[in-house]
């Protein structure tokens, strides 16, 4: 994945603004669809006539970038949205390289690099000429879907429970588009504010039964539901192994915020957490004794003794396990 190119002007893909040259830097194609709309949206409010172009870098005609970027003997401003330069074509790099060296004042063009090394002489040709770049990366981790489904209903002018957020992440967040979707189905069906109820009731169906699902529900004592999105999990060939991780971390987060003071920021810092956890690991906590602590982390222990090759049944020592959290560490009986 290419970095953005040093001395270029950062925009956001929410915010970005019509510029002689604008380049996408990234591989999430939402981000870089959101973008090429913001541009355009904000071009016909100055230019209501704006023409858009559309050219794929991969197979492009000699020729083509040129001629579009020449003035019009008609006047009028055009918008240029170039899409594939990870796969473009010679031709097409030899004519962007000219025309970023003397972009025409009428003209915007945005172009969408999804990384690589293909392209290196422009992506350096636009760093000389200090290029709007707008990064288009992957949302790979959960707090930043949070972050981006909170920033979504704040643009809407909408409130949504942080319990929801995370419930609407924990359900579609495996993908941007689908995730955004959702957002703006919750914000038009709905009116007030957005509960974790509401998601439940719209998506709770597609939520993923991975292990930190288990063990969310699990910390939660929810046990029943944790059974069932355990067996669901194993029955379509989830390892033991990584799900008894996943159960051991989050009862770690809790073990380690069990009666500690301070402010979630602070907290978040001294032990290597984001903030949200902290206050989900901290909610947890309420619940526990440090008996059931104690006693949650044997089990544990045990658990992940059996899943890697002391036991003939490893399936039955992670529900004990999932069982024990469930109940809030006391011994089921």
């Amino acid at each position: 994945m290419s970095p953005s190119p040093a001395g270029s002007v950062t925009a956001s893909w929410r915010e970005v603004a019509p510029a002689p040259v604008i380049l996408l830097l990234g591989p999430e194609d939402y981000l870089a669809t959101r973008a090429f709309q913001s541009v355009r949206h904000r071009m016909r409010q100055e230019e209501p006539d704006a023409e858009t172009v559309r050219l794929d870098a991969a197979n492009y005609e000699a020729g083509s970038l040129i001629l579009l970027g020449s003035p019009s003997l008609f006047g009028g401003t055009q918008i240029l949205e170039a899409r594939g330069l990870a796969q473009m074509n010679d031709a097409f790099l030899q004519d962007a390289l000219e025309y970023v060296s003397d972009p025409a004042p009428d003209v915007v063009l945005v172009m969408h690099h999804a990384g690589g090394t293909r392209g290196k002489k422009l992506l350096d040709a636009l760093k000389a000429r200090k290029a709007v770049v707008v990064e288009c990366q992957s949302l790979k981790k959960d707090s930043d879907k949070i972050d981006f489904v909170t920033a979504e209903f704040r643009n809407a002018r909408r409130r949504i429970e942080p319990d929801a957020v995370r419930a609407l992440v924990a359900a579609v967040g495996s993908s941007l588009s689908e995730l955004a979707a959702a957002c703006h189905q919750l914000g038009s069906d709905s009116d007030g504010l957005i509960t974790a109820e509401m998601v439940e009731k719209y998506y709770g169906g597609r939520i993923e039964a991975t292990g930190f699902k288990v063990a969310d529900a699990a910390l939660a004592g929810r046990g029943g539901q944790a059974l069932a999105m355990l067996r669901h999990a194993l029955s379509t060939g989830a390892d033991p192994v990584p799900l008894v991780a996943a159960l051991a971390m989050k009862l770690r987060a809790v073990a380690k915020l069990y009666g500690v003071r301070g402010s979630s920021g602070q907290l978040a810092k001294e032990l290597g957490m984001a903030p949200w956890q902290v206050d989900q690991a901290r909610r947890e906590a309420q619940r526990w004794s440090p008996e059931g602590l104690n006693h949650c982390i044997q089990v544990l222990a045990e658990a992940d003794a059996q899943v890697k090759g002391e036991a003939r049944d490893p399936i039955y020592a992670v529900e004990r396990a999932v069982t024990a959290i469930a109940l809030g560490g006391s011994a089921p009986g």
